[in-house]
């Protein structure tokens, strides 16, 4: 009998929940906009920057295959000595480590770049989510919705501290 009241109590117990999309409420943001238009600003300085780098790369690797292939058809021809075989090995090698620094190089700094333009991205977008987050509890409160989803991050965005089990959880676990 006890049993059977409880699994009724459990019946008439709603959650009342809702959904927002984060993406289409960022989108209609002003503030939001302002940060998606500082970090393109950011973004657009270091592509400008790797593309140059890039280019760099590309040429002196361009000019080591021309004199490499330069040199093939020479030593083929048996146009060279020993000595200036030699001589051409020592430049081609420092030709191809240059190449290979630059590029190691490059990849270390797109690397520093992302975490630069991620870090940025938090920072900047943190008083937005805080004013949005802020926006929706209050609006689940007024509403009386025990939860708040966001379509976009399939995350829980607001939880009515009512219905939180953590603690219940933990008890049966020990």
């Amino acid at each position: 009998m006890v049993l059977i009241f409880a699994g009724s109590l459990a019946v008439n117990a709603q959650v009342k929940m809702a959904f927002v999309d984060s993406e289409v409420i960022i989108a209609q943001l002003p503030e939001a906009q302002e940060v998606k238009k500082k970090l393109e600003d950011m973004q657009k300085l270091y592509v400008d920057t790797i593309t140059a780098a890039e280019t760099d790369i590309k040429s002196k690797a361009d000019a080591f295959k021309t004199k490499y292939e330069d040199a093939q058809k020479q030593i083929e021809a048996g146009k060279l000595t020993a000595d200036q075989i030699k001589t051409l090995e020592g430049e081609l090698g420092l030709m191809q480590e240059e190449v290979q620094n630059l590029d190691q190089q490059l990849a270390a700094y797109k690397q520093g770049v992302q975490k630069v333009l991620y870090d940025a991205q938090v920072e900047l977008f943190k008083p937005v989510k805080e004013k949005i987050t802020k926006a929706i509890e209050g609006l689940a409160k007024e509403l009386k919705y025990n939860m708040v989803l966001d379509k976009a991050s399939d995350a829980l965005i607001y939880g009515d501290k009512e219905i939180d089990i953590t603690f219940k959880v933990l008890d049966k676990l020990k």
